[in-house]
């Protein structure tokens, strides 16, 4: 009964019936089809098994698509494939989703007669077996903005149209259509999966459920979670247990009736929730085209189709780096023109403006309060409607680092929504979680100069309507490209099972709070920031901005320029910092002419050779792009700063000076090496440095040594140093205040704030044009490491308390930092009799 199949790879044009054949041809011009995977070959290795195509839902339509699909890819044809199918059929197709009959009831409304023919066969027959492809067609998944308006209201959704309906979403968005072709399934391993004695219709109602289930998936991840209406959500969060709990001990701490509790927590559920709409989404991804176009000169993503081949079966938790209000806009938008559904975003509630607020809530943003910790029923409100979003499988985003970055730098993660997510998914595990950090690259920054406003002291503006149409103005300059990098996911479970292997006997009980939980978000929370940093794009204004600002007066010979850019590219790609960094292509003469046409950098002509610069106001926006890559090259800038002030360095005292500083730059930059790790990459940066010329090892391999001052080689070490140097001067800050002021004198909120006024005089006097030198999250993120390896640690009065170790630092510092420089900070901060002794012996210093 079953004949020979032909290759897959050499398939025949259909043939099936002539009204088919010209329905098929009427329908073509209408069509363009985006397979997914693009070359759905590959899924079909060549064997002789009969191919018969799945679909979710029975529609003339679908077949016709799927027939110019398979046409188009090289694959059978669903009417040619059906002559091979061991019974007789017109088609090759089974839906698993049979439509119903106009006069008689199905026999089984709820699963396919034709599969349950085809399993009896095989059944019958040890020899047969059937290639079950699953299929998934969306008409106008993603309108582009030449569609019109009104082709959104007939874009795919969740809702089973009629007949009409269809065939208007083809004639408006047939152009826009999407076929996914999953990976085969071979019905007689599914059979043969239930034993001996399970029965074929019992095989068949499996398979049935199974298939159903990889088409939700499927069309979650393009279209999105099948949401009720934004009040069922609402009514749903405010009946939840936790909340009426909450609304009780309001009411009687507050004198108020339970009702009006209630209403309370009603009208905060409001003010949260999202209220998406499929309609707004695609109506805005036709503005934002534009607003692309005129902003950018291109949106480039990599590593995409690694999420794209995860997302399927998966709560995807989006956690992006945050740079700008841009962002929210920019990820969602990539997503859904790449054909994943856009994310519900965790925003501010300062963006919840007149007019914009509640476009944004329609696009999926819910708001939150910037601290609700003492509204106890604000928090379970919230809590709850989270976890709501958690159950129906939405996809989330939101910024862990809390606010925008205003120096370029990753900022110490918040780890509110970290903890939240945790606890919903102990209570709904349903879907295993995939948290997927980005990380997002800019060449140019709209809020850049009130960043630099902000670090200098000026108040934060509020958001305002006003404000947003006072920033029209934005719309007249250009902002270079804008790159967004996927990071290595992090599946939950697995690190679940790292920090706390008995995680799973965890109580399901919102209120109760594992001992092991801390632990996990704080674990989590750095790890996700050590692949977004894992992740950077360092495109040509980074790579100026690194090499300029490491000079004083941020000006250099055009030949120096290149061939310090020469240097770091180089260094970049002869020691990967991670595999997931991406750098331009641009050649160094490239990088320098694209910062001349992006106004970045200005060119003076000498007849002794050109220079390159920034001025002051410049250079204090650059920061924030060196800021970006700083993290890239610490290894190779804590081997300049060690030859600095040394002509020669005992290689075991730099290995051993590089293991003691590494914990605190490690929690400054979210690095991703232990401290062994950390020293074998200085070992393999070192071999490479030695190999362009910058260092000479002796015969032994004990002592390394750099060439005079004045070399070429010396040159470009120090303009390596840089990057690291103004860490080690803002450790310096926070040990010398310590000990100056004595044991047991400031608390660690005292510590951070006489910080950062010191080391804002020290960049007046030195004139550094580095916002983040004096930034007090640095500060305070340094003190509490500190803290935690107990260099220090607080009183019985909450002051701060050390021993003798942190004046060995204090010694030790003499290494890398200069006479001056130690003693300009010393002026400011006041010797006592501690550090003068510790000072003795500088006549040494190299």
């Amino acid at each position: 009964m079953q004949e020979d199949t032909p290759s897959v790879r050499s398939a025949e044009p259909a043939r099936g019936p002539a009204l088919l054949n010209l329905l098929g041809a009427l329908l073509r011009p209408w069509i363009r089809i985006r397979r997914e995977p693009r070359e759905p070959r590959e899924l079909l290795p060549d064997d002789e098994r009969p191919t018969v195509y799945v679909v979710e839902r029975y529609g003339l339509s679908d077949s016709l698509i799927l027939e110019q699909a398979c046409r188009e890819a090289g694959l059978p044809s669903p009417y040619e494939a059906a002559r091979h199918v061991p019974i007789k059929r017109t088609r090759a197709i089974v839906a698993v989703t049979p439509r119903p009959r106009l006069f008689r009831r199905r026999a089984h409304p709820s699963r396919s007669e034709t599969l349950s023919r085809l399993a009896e066969v095989v059944r019958a027959d040890p020899s047969a077996d059937v290639r079950l492809v699953p299929v998934s067609i969306f008409v106008g998944r993603a309108p582009d903005r030449e569609s019109g308006w009104f082709r959104v209201l007939f874009a795919e959704n969740w809702v089973a149209v009629g007949r009409f309906r269809r065939l208007l979403a083809i004639l408006l968005n047939g152009r826009d259509t999407i076929v996914q072709f999953s990976t085969p399934v071979s019905l007689r391993e599914t059979l043969e999966a239930e034993g001996e004695a399970a029965t074929t219709e019992r095989g068949v109602r499996k398979l049935s459920r199974v298939l159903r289930v990889h088409f939700r998936r499927v069309r979650t991840t393009i279209i999105g979670a099948d949401l009720s209406h934004r009040r069922t959500v609402v009514d749903t969060v405010v009946d939840a247990d936790t909340v009426r709990q909450a609304i009780e001990a309001t009411a009687a701490k507050e004198n108020l009736t339970v009702e009006q509790a209630r209403r309370r927590a009603r009208g905060y559920a409001l003010e949260i929730a999202a209220d998406y709409s499929h309609t707004v989404v695609r109506s805005i991804s036709f503005m934002l085209v534009w607003f692309w176009n005129k902003l950018y000169d291109g949106v480039t993503m990599h590593h995409f189709d690694r999420l794209r081949a995860v997302a399927p079966g998966h709560e995807v938790i989006y956690v992006p780096c945050h740079r700008s209000h841009i962002d929210y806009l920019l990820l969602s938008y990539q997503l859904y023109q790449n054909g994943l559904v856009p994310p519900h975003i965790a925003a501010g509630v300062n963006l919840n403006l007149p007019v914009i607020g509640p476009i944004l809530r329609r696009g999926g943003a819910f708001f939150l309060r910037r601290s609700f910790k003492s509204n106890v029923l604000y928090s379970s409100v919230f809590t709850e409607y989270v976890s709501q979003l958690f159950v129906r499988g939405v996809a989330l985003e939101y910024f862990i680092e809390g606010g925008r970055s205003r120096t370029g730098r990753l900022l110490s993660p918040r780890a509110g929504m970290l903890a939240m997510t945790l606890r919903s998914f102990l209570r709904e595990s349903r879907r295993p979680v995939l948290f997927q950090p980005v990380y997002i690259g800019y060449e140019k920054l709209m809020e850049g100069k009130s960043y630099i406003g902000e670090l200098s002291g000026k108040p934060k503006e509020k958001e305002s309507l006003l404000g947003l149409l006072k920033s029209v103005k934005v719309l007249r300059q250009r902002y270079g490209k804008v790159t967004i990098n996927f990071g290595e996911p992090i599946e939950l479970a697995p690190l679940l099972d790292e920090v706390a292997p008995a995680w799973r006997d965890a109580t399901t009980r919102p209120d109760d709070k594992p001992e092991w939980l801390g632990d996990a978000v704080d674990t989590l929370a750095d790890r996700i920031q050590a692949n977004i940093n894992g992740a950077a794009d360092v495109n040509p204004i980074n790579l100026l901005a690194m090499v300029l600002l490491a000079m004083p007066k941020h000006a250099m010979a055009e030949a120096d320029l290149l061939a310090q850019i020469d240097l770091c590219k180089d260094l970049l790609q002869a020691i990967p910092y991670a595999e997931r960094v991406t750098v331009t292509t641009m050649s160094a003469a490239e990088i320098v002419a694209y910062g001349e046409a992006m106004q970045w950098i200005r060119r003076t002509r000498h007849p002794l050779g050109d220079v390159l610069g920034a001025d002051d106001e410049q250079a204090v926006l650059l920061s924030y792009f060196r800021n970006n890559v700083q993290h890239l090259f610490v290894a190779a800038a804590w081997i300049a700063c060690c030859f600095l002030n040394n002509r020669r360095m005992v290689r075991a005292t730099m290995l051993r000076l590089g293991r003691l500083i590494y914990p605190f730059i490690q929690a400054e930059w979210f690095l991703p090496w232990s401290e062994e790790a950390f020293t074998a990459r200085i070992e393999s940066t070192l071999d490479f440095l030695c190999a362009r010329g910058l260092l000479e090892i002796d015969a032994e391999g004990r002592i390394i040594e750099r060439a005079p001052g004045q070399s070429d080689s010396a040159f470009r070490l120090r303009a390596l140093s840089h990057s690291l140097l103004q860490a080690v001067e803002r450790y310096y800050i926070t040990i010398a205040l310590l000990t100056s002021n004595g044991r047991g004198t400031l608390s660690a909120g005292e510590l951070e704030n006489v910080c950062h006024l010191t080391a804002q005089r020290l960049s007046l006097l030195q004139q550094l044009n580095a916002p983040e030198f004096f930034d007090r999250a640095l500060f305070r993120g340094f003190i509490q490491k500190l803290r935690e390896r107990r260099v220090v640690w607080p009183d019985a009065n909450a002051k701060l308390d050390f021993d003798d170790d942190l004046v060995e630092l204090v010694k030790e510092s003499r290494v890398i930092l200069s006479r001056d420089i130690r003693h300009g900070i010393l002026k400011l901060t006041g010797e006592n009799r501690t550090l003068a002794v510790a000072e003795r012996g500088d006549a040494t210093d190299a």
